[in-house]
């Protein structure tokens, strides 16, 4: 059985996979995010991210989506307690930004959705420099001493706010920052390696990785002259026009096929060796696309294998 990671200081543990909430009631509808739910589960998953704002960047979608459909698999199957349910708050066309007043709304509407009476981690999910911090770590503790919210973390914020944000919390005697949600990738270092995760590391945060697979392509399926129907295959494919990311592929492709893994499993190992990081964020539209992601808490890659991928992604 996969071993949970304790999420930084916090009581958390976790599934050394995060299952991606922006697909259900996306490019999944509900009964296949159920199906999908249900595999994740049953293999011994148990952290959910999502964020109130998925997806309203789909036509006739207003924000809230997933959420709802979370809401309904946690009705459905009365597993509430059993999971470490994310989300974020600070897109939704609805609610946006880092008021107080916002996040306090927000929060209660995610509630709503998710059909429950608290979150386990909330992010803050693109930091808003105009709002003080003083202003968004105050509100946050609010919904932490009601009961709403167990624990709070940021993602999109860079090292001088989140620095800020923690120096208030640990002066004021509120709320702390537990966790960061960088993006951060074999083909994507710079977003997170470097201030932003000294401080983590210095903080004891723990890092929840979004973008974990660069949008599929560090699943090995883009390669040169081949076409890949997604909505995201241009961003993925983009990659195969650099030296690195070309590198990236044939160092994946020669570790996945010494342990008989898939490359997406590889590219996630990877993710999860490195300091301060706790579980890779990864989604899964259909129940098939989710064993190469579950394969990321059995496989460890040797010391010179890590060493090679970041070689190569250097």
């Amino acid at each position: 059985m996969t071993s949970l990671r304790k999420l930084g200081s916090s009581d958390l543990e976790v599934f050394p996979l995060a299952l991606g909430g922006n697909v259900f009631g996306w490019t999944a509808d509900q009964d296949r995010s159920f199906a999908v739910l249900d595999a994740y589960t049953a293999a011994g998953g148990n952290f959910v991210d999502t964020a109130d704002s998925y997806s309203a960047w789909v036509d006739g979608n207003s924000g809230g989506e997933s959420e709802s459909v979370l809401g309904a698999w946690f009705a459905a199957r009365g597993n509430r307690d059993d999971v470490v349910l994310a989300t974020k708050v600070s897109q939704h066309p609805e609610y946006p930004g880092l008021s107080a007043a916002n996040i306090k709304a927000a929060a209660d509407a995610s509630l709503r959705r998710l059909r429950t009476d608290h979150i386990d981690l909330y992010y803050t999910h693109f930091d808003k420099p105009e709002v003080p911090v003083e202003e968004i770590v105050g509100a946050l503790d609010e919904l932490v001493r009601a009961g709403k919210v167990r624990h709070i973390a940021a993602s999109n914020i860079s090292a001088e706010r989140l620095a800020a944000s923690l120096e208030f919390s640990d002066r004021e005697g509120l709320a702390r920052y537990v966790a960061l949600q960088p993006h951060y990738n074999l083909v994507s270092r710079d977003t997170y390696e470097g201030p932003l995760r000294d401080l983590a590391e210095r903080s004891g945060l723990a890092a929840v990785p979004y973008y974990a697979l660069a949008a599929g392509f560090l699943t090995g399926k883009y390669r040169p002259g081949t076409s890949v129907e997604s909505p995201r295959a241009g961003g993925a494919g983009k990659h195969l026009e650099t030296e690195r990311g070309r590198r990236v592929l044939a160092a994946l492709d020669e570790i996945a096929e010494a342990h008989g893994a898939p490359v997406a499993t590889v590219a996630l190992a990877w993710l999860a060796a490195q300091p301060t990081v706790a579980a890779p964020i990864a989604s899964a539209r259909t129940v098939e696309q989710l064993p190469a992601l579950l394969g990321v808490g059995e496989l460890s890659l040797t010391d010179d294998e890590i060493a090679a991928l970041t070689r190569a992604s250097a």
